[in-house]
């Protein structure tokens, strides 16, 4: 019955009678349950699987969610593919049906490589297919846990001048009410000319110093608000302590306090005093509901240009600007401690090329780099850009411990990754390699120590075909 599996196995098509009684006297026979992992993402592959009955579902651990690469039956060989290159498994195995499976240890499937030409073009055709068929599957993966991930950070940097703007606008309706009725008891006492040049100059005066309030340390501060208070108190000016830090912001003091007594005396004074504070208070609230609004405008601007929407696909695009958008849209990531140095070179040329896909390699260097970085202190990450003769040359640096030397070479392979199972899918530096070298005809290299590690992108101006 094993000789007969065997020879419907198209790995061992062509094997004469001595193989397949070799490989069939080394086999192990291995049953798992619905729902039992076979093996999983990470672990050492010291064997390769025959399916002799059952179904067996191939998982990928993608940013938090399991993604089906493919769904294997009777006669399908499996977890061969650690085995021949000698690394961990790079997806999860796990019965769909009760199965029934047969081992072939390492040792064998080396000796059939090298003993048996039909069986190492088989294996090459199958695991060629198998690698196409995953890397799209885990493309479109790579591209949703992306753009899920750009959509948090968006969101979060949208939430800050949004709820900003929301809480100015709530607390404007109370400002212009005390505004409304500081105004009409100024229009009840009947001011004389004099005195209304006066206010106007100060409204003047409130409206600059709304939009720049003056700095001063927090003592200092201090000191004038009570200076200020206490002056208050004593002219009978009520809720003096609500007061006193917007007429510290327009910079009054008591020698300035005192000549407005002079010229509104008693009552009057009082209803300037709240009238400069509810004129204060609805200036500042306008200032900073203006500056959320410049800030969502400024990002939604950053994520059109990121997007390159309503664009074609080749544009003229420029690197500086697309390395700012990309630093906009992953700012939420890079807060946490990360200082981010830019050494852009002011007169860089625009290149032609694929605008957004570009910004998805920044998008892949400078998040991996951010991850590289968690949780060290000093961190930082440094990105330039140069021309040099007929390339734009992009580097982002960071002072993370570094790659490894002896896998420094397998960094830009598919499935390959230095990250712990579901952290990555080995796909975003190999994604970010394909546009660079495949689609622009540039250059991408690393260079790695403990404490510094730079990717290299080296583009050209112009792109050819």
């Amino acid at each position: 019955m094993t000789h007969e599996l065997l020879k419907n196995v198209p790995l061992f098509h062509g094997l004469g009678q001595e193989d397949l009684d070799r490989i069939s006297q080394s086999i192990e026979i291995v049953t798992i349950s619905k729902g039992e992992e076979l093996f999983h993402e990470g672990n050492e592959g010291d064997r390769a699987y025959i399916i002799k009955q059952g179904d067996v579902e191939i998982i990928k651990d993608s940013h938090g969610r399991e993604v089906l690469l493919a769904v294997q039956s009777e006669g399908s060989v499996i977890g061969e593919m650690a085995l021949l290159e000698s690394t961990p498994r790079t997806a999860t195995a796990r019965a769909r049906s009760d199965a029934t499976l047969y081992t072939i240890q390492k040792k064998e499937l080396d000796r059939l490589m090298n003993s048996s030409p039909s069986a190492m073009q088989s294996l090459f055709h199958t695991i060629l297919g198998r690698l196409r068929e995953n890397q799209v599957n885990l493309n479109h993966s790579e591209k949703m846990a992306q753009l899920g991930t750009l959509t948090a950070g968006v969101a979060h940097e949208l939430n800050n001048p949004a709820a900003a703007v929301r809480r100015s606008a709530d607390q404007l309706i109370d400002a212009t009410n005390k505004l409304d009725a500081a105004y009409a008891h100024i229009s009840r006492l009947g001011f004389d000319d004099q005195q209304w040049q006066i206010l106007n100059s100060l409204a003047e005066k409130v409206h600059k110093s709304a939009y720049s309030p003056p700095e001063m340390d927090a003592l200092t501060r201090t000191d004038m608000e009570a200076e200020i208070e206490n002056w208050l108190d004593k002219h009978g000016i009520s809720e003096a302590w609500q007061m006193a830090p917007n007429l510290v912001n327009l910079q009054f003091n008591e020698t300035e306090l005192a000549s407005l007594a002079e010229e509104f005396p008693a009552e009057l004074l009082t209803c300037v005093v709240e009238w400069l504070n509810a004129t204060y208070d609805v200036y500042s609230l306008l200032h900073e509901l203006s500056q959320g609004s410049i800030r969502i405008s400024a990002i939604v601007k950053s994520l059109k240009s990121y997007a390159y929407l309503d664009e074609g696909p080749v544009q003229s695009v420029n690197i500086n600007e697309g390395l700012d958008d990309t630093l906009t849209i992953l700012r939420s990531k890079l807060k946490s401690g990360i200082n981010v140095k830019r050494e852009y070179a002011q007169d860089l040329p625009e290149l032609i090329g694929h605008g957004s896909e570009l910004n998805q390699v920044w998008t892949n260097l400078i998040d991996n780099a951010a991850d590289a970085l968690a949780d060290q202190e000093d961190a930082q990450v440094i990105i330039r850009t140069r021309q040099e003769s007929g390339w734009v040359v992009v580097e982002v640096e960071d002072n993370g411990p570094g790659i490894p030397e002896d896998i420094q070479p397998k960094i830009f392979d598919a499935f390959f990754t230095t990250k712990e199972p579901g952290k990555g899918t080995g796909l975003g530096l190999n994604i970010s390699y394909n546009i660079v070298v495949q689609k622009h005809r540039g250059d991408m290299k690393v260079s790695s120590i403990p404490g510094k590690t730079c990717f290299k992108v080296m583009l050209p101006i112009t792109l050819t075909n």
